[in-house]
C-alpha cells in the first residue's frame, strides 16, 4: 500500500438486485493476496430480519451524507512526525444547513476510555448542529479546528453575531500501523472530506478513519449497513457507521459462529496490551428518519451495543465505545422568534421494531467493516492482515452442516 501522498480512495462497487431492491454487496477492491473483498451479505451473512435499505448504508437516510480523506504514505521504520502515515478522516453530515435546521440527537458512552467531543452539549441541548466527524486519537483537534473552519466559511457570523460551536469528532487510535504523533490529517483534509460528502454508497474498511484500525486481530476501519421496516410498521430507515478498532480474535462471533476460535488450527492467545497500549475501541453513529426526541435517540443508542455484542465484544476495560443517534425527521430552529414550535413526536410504545433494526444494522455493519478491509503494512513492518473471505466461508459452512 504504497503511496507518495494523500490519495482518495475511490470503491466501485457491483449492484446486486436482491428481495425487490438493490443492494450494493461486492466491491473490486481486492487485498495484496488477489482477494476480491466482499460485503457480509455476500457471503451469505444474514443478520436479523429486516431489508436493508437500497444502499444497505446509513446514507439510505434521506438527506445523511459521508465523505472521506484517506491517507497512506511512506514504509519502512517509523520516524514520529514524518510516518509512515495509516490515516485518515470521515465525516457524517446529518443535512444540508444543520447550523440553522438542526436534528434531535442522543448519545451512549458504552465504555469511556476514549474520546467523543461535544457530547456535553448535544446531551444538553438534546440537538447536534454540526457534521460529525471521526478520526485518530491524536488528531482530534485539528479535525475539531477543519470541522470550524468549514463550518464558519458557510456562516461567516459565527463567533460574532452568532453563536460558537463545538465540533463533535469521535477517535480511535490507530498507532498500531500508523505514525499517530505526527498528526497527518490537516484541516484541509477534513475540509476536502466535508465538501466530497455525498448521499451515495459508502465506501468501506481501509478508508477515511478507518485506514488504520484493527478490529478483532484482523484490519478494521469503516463499515455501514441499514434496515427499513415495512410499511405496517412506519416504513422507516434506521441507518449505522461504524469506526471499528476494538476486540481480539479469540471474542470474534459471526452469524452467531466463534468464527475467532475457529480461524486458525491453534487458535492465537489473546495477548494483553503493553501497559500504556490502547485495547481499541468503536465508534457507532446511528441516523433515522423516524420522529425521535432526543431521550428516544439515546435509547437508540444503549441498543446499538447490543448489535456490537453480538459480534463478540466484550467492552474490556481499555476499550472506548461510544454511540451517537440523530434523527432527520423533525428540524429544530436555529433562533426561533417565537415561544413554541411544533415537533412531530414518536410514541415509545411503537419503538421495538426501531430498536430491533438498531441492533441488526450495529452488528451488519461492524462485518463489513471486517470483510471489506484490506490487508495493512504499516509503522516499522507491522502487518494486519484482513480476514481471509475463503476462510471465513469455510468456517461458516462447516458451522452450517
Amino acid at each position: 500500500m504504497k503511496s507518495n501522498g494523500n490519495i482518495r480512495l475511490a470503491i466501485p462497487l457491483l449492484i446486486l438486485a436482491a428481495g425487490g431492491c438493490v443492494v450494493p454487496l461486492v466491491s473490486v477492491q481486492a487485498d495484496d493476496s488477489g482477494e476480491p473483498r466482499s460485503r457480509s451479505r455476500a457471503l451469505g451473512i444474514v443478520v436479523g430480519s429486516y431489508t436493508p435499505g437500497p444502499l444497505n448504508g446509513i446514507t439510505d437516510v434521506a438527506g445523511v451524507t459521508v465523505g472521506h480523506t484517506t491517507i497512506i504514505s511512506g514504509e519502512g521504520s517509523l520516524k514520529p512526525g514524518l510516518g509512515p502515515v495509516r490515516t485518515g478522516v470521515t465525516v457524517v453530515i446529518p443535512r444540508d444547513d444543520v447550523w440553522h435546521k438542526k436534528v434531535p440527537a442522543g448519545s451512549f458512552v458504552f465504555n469511556g476510555t476514549g474520546e467523543m467531543t461535544g457530547l456535553a452539549w448535544v446531551n444538553e441541548s438534546g440537538f447536534l448542529e454540526y457534521p460529525i466527524a471521526l478520526t485518530n486519537t491524536l488528531n482530534v483537534p485539528r479535525v475539531a479546528n477543519g470541522v470550524m473552519s468549514w463550518m464558519i466559511a458557510r456562516n461567516p457570523e459565527i463567533g460574532i453575531t452568532d453563536d460558537t460551536l463545538t465540533p463533535v469528532v469521535a477517535e480511535c487510535d490507530d498507532g498500531r500501523l500508523n505514525d499517530i504523533q505526527g498528526r497527518h490529517v490537516s484541516e484541509a483534509d477534513v475540509m476536502k472530506a466535508l465538501d466530497s460528502a455525498s448521499s451515495g454508497a459508502v465506501q468501506e474498511g481501509t478508508v477515511g478513519a478507518g485506514t488504520g484500525m484493527v478490529s478483532y486481530g484482523f484490519k478494521g476501519g469503516i463499515g455501514t449497513s441499514s434496515r427499513r421496516l415495512p410499511e405496517s410498521e412506519g416504513g422507516y430507515t434506521i441507518g449505522v457507521l461504524v469506526n471499528a478498532n476494538h476486540g481480539r480474535r479469540p471474542e470474534l462471533i459471526v452469524g452467531g459462529v466463534p468464527v475467532g476460535q475457529l480461524y486458525d488450527a491453534v487458535p492465537p492467545v489473546a495477548q494483553a496490551p503493553s501497559p500504556g497500549q490502547s485495547e481499541g475501541s468503536i465508534i457507532i453513529i446511528i441516523a433515522t428518519d423516524a420522529p425521535l426526541d432526543s431521550r428516544q435517540l439515546t435509547r437508540l443508542a444503549k441498543r446499538a451495543a447490543l448489535g456490537l455484542a453480538r459480534t463478540g465484544s466484550t467492552a474490556r476495560h481499555g476499550s472506548g465505545d461510544f454511540m451517537l443517534a440523530f434523527s432527520t425527521a423533525n428540524s429544530i430552529p436555529h433562533y426561533p422568534k417565537e415561544r413554541t414550535f411544533q415537533q412531530m413526536h414518536f410514541a415509545d410504545t411503537h419503538l421495538n421494531p426501531l430498536i430491533t433494526a438498531t441492533v441488526e444494522a450495529t452488528e451488519e455493519a461492524i462485518l463489513n467493516a471486517l470483510t471489506m478491509a484490506t490487508t495493512v503494512v504499516g509503522r516499522d513492518g507491522y502487518r494486519v492482515e484482513a480476514i481471509s473471505l475463503t476462510r471465513l466461508r469455510a468456517i461458516l459452512n462447516h458451522q452450517a452442516r
